[in-house]
């Protein structure tokens, strides 16, 4: 028999604030393949500006968090809060238990698939790979939606184990020299300092998650047979990001719980500065470093923390305050987040392409800097365009 619910089933109550923030972490992706700010510390290398600009629209090399660090996170942790409205709805519907548990299993096997074909792109043979954001979703959505059938004591406890149980498998398995492992020591072209001490367990390319796809990932047919991921991102990673959902259907639970909105803010501002502290905590008392690539428990903890402010400052600024006047720029993407991730991956590049070669003759006496900006935002602009086109006939990209 399968186990009913726990959330309650009234009508899922609609959240504004949820789509504006979903669309300001949509926004911060598409600018990242669009206007592509990284590059412009290269343009203007003694800008402390641009500097700092290209430093945070750019990944962490190991160890720490930047901007950009923060848009993955978000993006799982409001696939975790959008499940109990999601199911409260569906219940409202008519869904039995058995449907929401078919369309799980369909959701799961097409984000996987996705993802597979997302990075397969370009390639002369399917990419078999699991490290895409999508498909780090769809390894752990059907434990995620198993978990909101269960009591919040019990959500609570999965959490302390998922992340207490991967941080042992770290721990405890053997350190390697990592210079051994990761060429030139370097991470996607940039310096890499192998870690020492302790932190040794958490590596580059000398942990067990790596070692677990060295193995896993040459089971599938493969044009030279996998040795590393250059950036160390590793399939095992869904492990701890599931810990990042799991934060989310908690939030997400709290949302729909029938107190006043303050209560409610102040809830999630209670747990971004807990789980903020508790990292920091972690890390500095040498127990598990705070890394992004790999998803370390700390990272789980640094992450949702961060988003759990953002959240919180979301939902007060639409919903107590009342800010409404031009959030329908942010709603039109983030009620469409999966089509503007699709747009990320697919035709960011042909619009840059296509722009530069029509518009190049006419801002090809600008400094380059500048010619990139129009290029990028026009490229963005564009992007927007196409979502907003969406959004106003009501067409979404469901899965």
């Amino acid at each position: 028999m399968i186990a009913q619910p726990v959330v309650r089933e009234k009508k899922a109550e609609r959240y504004l604030s949820l789509d504006v923030f979903r669309g300001v972490v949509m926004v911060f992706l598409l600018t990242e393949t669009t206007l592509e700010l990284p590059r412009m510390a290269a343009f203007y290398p003694d800008s402390a500006f641009w500097n700092f600009i290209s430093y945070q629209t750019s990944h962490e090399i190991w160890i720490g968090c930047r901007a950009w660090d923060l848009i993955q996170p978000s993006f799982m942790l409001m696939v975790g809060v959008a499940v109990p409205f999601s199911i409260a709805s569906r219940l409202a519907k008519g869904a039995t238990p058995a449907d929401l548990w078919r369309h799980t299993w369909r959701r799961t096997v097409i984000l996987i698939l996705l993802g597979i074909f997302l990075r397969s792109m370009g390639a002369e043979q399917t990419n078999f790979t699991f490290e895409d954001v999508i498909t780090q979703i769809g390894l752990g959505y059907p434990l995620l939606f198993w978990l909101a059938f269960r009591p919040e004591r019990v959500q609570w406890a999965a959490l302390a184990v998922i992340l207490i149980g991967y941080w042992a498998l770290f721990a405890f398995w053997p350190t390697t020299d990592a210079y051994l492992l990761q060429p030139n020591g370097q991470v996607e072209g940039q310096p890499y300092q192998p870690l020492t001490g302790f932190f040794a367990h958490w590596n580059i390319q000398a942990n067990p998650a790596a070692y677990f796809d060295r193995w896993f990932l040459n089971l599938f047919p493969r044009e030279n047979p996998f040795v590393i991921n250059a950036g160390g991102y590793q399939t095992l990673s869904f492990i701890p990001s599931l810990g990042t959902m799991l934060l989310g259907l908690l939030a997400g639970e709290r949302l729909r719980q029938e107190n006043p909105v303050p209560t409610k803010i102040r809830t999630l501002v209670v747990w971004g500065i807990a789980g903020i502290a508790l990292a920091w905590l972690l890390h500095l008392a040498g127990i598990c470093p705070i890394v992004k690539r790999i998803w370390t428990p700390t990272w789980t903890l640094l992450s949702a923390g961060l988003v759990f402010l953002m959240l919180a400052f979301w939902v007060w600024a639409v919903e107590v305050r009342g800010w409404r006047r031009g959030t329908v720029w942010l709603v039109a993407v983030g009620a469409n987040s999966m089509a503007a991730y699709l747009t990320h991956w697919t035709i960011h590049g042909w619009m840059r392409d296509n722009l530069q070669t029509n518009l190049g003759l006419l801002i090809n006496g600008l400094d380059d800097g500048v010619q990139h900006l129009i290029i990028g935002s026009l490229a963005f602009a564009l992007a927007w365009y196409v979502l907003y086109w969406l959004y106003q006939r009501k067409v979404f990209v469901r899965i």
